[in-house]
């Protein structure tokens, strides 16, 4: 199977501030990617999605104001940015995570996996976002 890099395919869906909305983006996000025939990178962008959905739920979600979730194929990239409504809550790496802490990884873990990540700033709100390089053909 060989897997057409020139479409480009996007997504989005709102999710409200709540802890479920975490397995269903990222279940939609790994959905999309297998759709998009990507599947080899369904468990990375699964990952990926996971990791941004709950920082923004834990440093970014305010009180019925609701997650966006974008997913885009482009060329060699898929890309997952979430947005939320609190732009002065900056994402950061932890450099200071001690081995009995339960949070503070999940940029780690994004930038492991993600070719690169970042975040801008909008008029309202922020929008963190990572991108992960599909496989070449099989």
């Amino acid at each position: 199977m060989t897997t057409e890099h020139t479409l480009t395919r996007y997504g989005v869906r709102n999710y409200p501030p709540r802890q479920d909305s975490v397995p269903a983006a990222r279940r939609w996000a790994a959905w999309l990617a297998v759709a998009w025939g990507e599947p080899r990178v369904a468990a990375d962008v699964a990952l990926v999605t996971s990791e941004l959905v709950t920082n923004a739920l834990l440093h970014g979600a305010v009180r019925d104001r609701y997650l966006r979730v974008e997913v885009q194929l482009d060329g060699a990239v898929l890309r997952i940015a979430v947005t939320d409504p609190r732009g002065e809550r900056w994402p950061e790496m932890r450099a200071d995570v001690t081995e009995e802490e339960s949070y503070g990884r999940g940029l780690h873990i994004v930038s492991a996996v993600a070719r690169r990540w970042g975040a801008s700033q909008r008029v309202v709100g922020k929008t963190v976002w990572a991108e992960c390089a599909l496989p070449g053909p099989v």
